[in-house]
């Protein structure tokens, strides 16, 4: 058993149990962002658009909408494994602005960013490992390679 076992991990089971982590990892980071967090702020922009933070000086209405953008329309490319390396950047650095900025860094305590921590550890393994084979992504690369 445990050499067949080992045997289908060598080969193809490997890579298939890396893609379905890829997918539950990306699936689930991504749905948590969209609807814990991009949601509320999409359906509730103009009550938060005045009193948003601004850590970057760009306004308190663009950060919101910046953040909109990430939170809500990247995470929800990500769940779909489309063009999910390049929703993967705003949302890194919407999490490191919220972890560093917003934050101050602080895992414990008070005004602690741990979930922004998270995020962020999550969306750069994601970034770095791709969407994986179970992605919009992946199907489109393999129809322009023929």
């Amino acid at each position: 058993m445990m050499k067949s076992y080992a045997r289908w991990m060598a080969g193809d089971g490997g890579e298939c149990l890396k893609d379905v982590g890829l997918l539950v990892l990306r699936v689930w980071l991504g749905l948590s962002m969209l609807l814990l967090h991009g949601w509320g702020k999409f359906a509730g922009y103009a009550d938060k658009a005045g009193g948003f933070p601004d850590p970057i000086g760009v306004g308190n209405a663009m950060s919101l909408s910046l953040v909109i953008f990430s939170e809500f329309f990247c995470a929800a490319l990500l769940v779909a494994g489309l063009a999910a390396r390049f929703a993967l950047v705003p949302l890194v650095v919407t999490m490191a602005v919220a972890f560093f900025l917003i934050h101050g860094g602080r895992l414990v305590g008070d005004g602690s960013g741990e979930m922004a921590f998270l995020y962020l550890a999550g969306f750069v393994a994601l970034l770095i490992a791709g969407p994986g084979r179970y992605s919009f992504d992946h199907y489109i690369l393999r129809a322009f390679r023929g």
